[in-house]
Formats: structure tokens, C-alpha cells, sequence
């Protein structure tokens, strides 16, 4: 986990569109970077429309909301116009930045050793 105070991992991700979204364009903003292991699922959605519906307030302190998966681009695609998302979604499909931001390796779920 990173420790409160510490520089966050920079990384280099492809949006929903494809294009190339770094950490650093955000400079001097503050940036809510969620993660989540798969578009379209049932926790998944509920998490993206909530960061979604919570967006007017994320702007009123200058802050942009970024939600990250291993999906593709394309998939984030579907999954923003199905549930008419607002926000920036980054895919990650190697998971590489997830694992930086502890957000993603082996878990303990109800007793079964699981990846996410």
C-alpha cells in the first residue's frame, strides 16, 4: 500500500479511446485512481456509477477521477456507454501498475487463495 505522503508510482495507460494518459499530465491536480478487476460486473458497476454520479463534487476540489481494470479499451468503451459513465477509464492489461499500487496479486477469499 502506498504510505500517505508518498509520490504515487507514475505510469502510462491507454484510456477508453486508446489514446496514452500518464500520471504526470495531471500535475498540480489532485487524482482519484480506483481500481477494479473487470468491466460490467455486478460490484464493478455499482463502484463506477457511484464515482460517476460523485463527479460534480470531485470537480468543485479540482480533482479527476480515473477508474483502472485489466479490460481492454474497447471493453471500457461498451461498459461506459452502457452505463453512461463521466469519467476516464485506463486499462491495465498485464496489471503491471495495478501490482505497483498494490491494487492487484494473491488473495484470501473465504479460505481460497485467489488472484485480484
Amino acid at each position: 500500500m502506498i504510505e500517505v505522503g508518498k509520490k504515487a508510482p507514475a505510469f502510462a495507460l491507454k484510456d477508453q479511446d486508446g489514446k496514452s494518459r500518464k500520471l504526470s499530465e495531471f500535475a498540480g491536480k489532485w487524482v482519484v485512481l480506483y481500481f477494479y478487476p473487470k468491466d460490467d460486473t455486478p460490484g464493478c458497476t455499482i463502484q463506477a456509477n457511484d464515482f460517476s454520479a460523485g463527479l460534480p463534487q470531485f470537480k468543485k476540489l479540482d480533482a479527476q477521477v480515473l477508474g483502472c481494470s485489466p479490460d481492454l479499451p474497447e471493453s471500457h468503451c461498451k461498459f461506459i456507454a452502457k452505463f453512461d459513465l463521466a469519467h476516464t477509464l485506463l486499462s491495465d492489461p498485464d496489471k503491471k501498475v495495478m501490482e505497483k499500487y498494490d491494487a492487484w496479486g494473491e488473495k484470501n477469499m473465504y479460505g481460497k487463495k485467489t488472484m485480484g
